[in-house]
């Protein structure tokens, strides 16, 4: 019992330190942090007046598809860190023009990093792939897109909607023929699938960071 105190104190500087070094540390290194210009102003060492400014803050329906990725769990299976040259491939996947850093984040309330790839990083997926109707297709059902996908369909998503007269909607998808439904009905997004793909699009690392450059 005469070391009570003495274990106490051990235990509570033991704690400190870790506090110290894990939150504290990292939020006088990245607290600060705030959207810059593409380059430091040479004089001030600021950003650019009149630059536009990065990252920009998702809004909209981005925002509310961000929702939707995380009600669907797809942080379990995919990442949001492109790692920089030498430790991994994901510049010669082409999941990145650079890598990731913490300036990248900061207008993130819940940050998507992630755990596991079993799926490709999507840090910058909207850069390399720029076409909604890909998205649509590859959430309604992986394998049109990519063959022998390990991702599950999310077709809950999209509604069988019956056509009315002669024209299909503008947003239904085109799907190709082995995977085509009932004559006389099209699938058709719903706005949880349209929130999605807007989220999913505005992913991208289109902008240098003085930190980090594209290659």
């Amino acid at each position: 019992m005469n070391n009570l105190p003495l274990t106490f104190c051990g235990i509570f500087f033991t704690l400190a330190f870790a506090w110290i070094g894990i939150i504290l540390t990292n939020q006088i290194q990245y607290g600060a942090l705030e959207p810059t210009t593409e380059q430091y102003d040479p004089e001030t060492g600021g950003p650019i007046d009149g630059d536009p400014l990065y990252p920009q803050k998702p809004v909209g329906l981005a925002e509310q598809g961000k929702k939707v990725y995380m009600d669907l769990g797809c942080m379990y299976c995919h990442t949001q860190q492109v790692r920089r040259k030498g430790y991994g491939s994901d510049y010669e996947r082409g999941w990145g023009r650079r890598q990731s850093v913490a300036r990248d984040y900061i207008y993130q309330d819940r940050v998507l990093l992630g755990t596991m790839r079993t799926g490709p990083d999507l840090m910058a997926v909207g850069d390399r792939l720029p076409i909604p109707t890909w998205h649509h297709l590859h959430l309604y059902n992986p394998t049109i897109t990519s063959q022998g996908s390990l991702m599950p369909p999310y077709a809950f998503l999209y509604e069988n909607r019956e056509i009315k007269g002669s024209d299909t909607s503008v947003s239904a998808l085109k799907l190709p023929p082995e995977y085509a439904i009932e004559e006389g009905y099209e699938v058709v997004p719903g706005h949880r699938a349209v929130a999605l793909v807007a989220y999913l699009m505005s992913l991208k690392l289109d902008y240098d960071l003085p930190e980090a450059k594209r290659k």
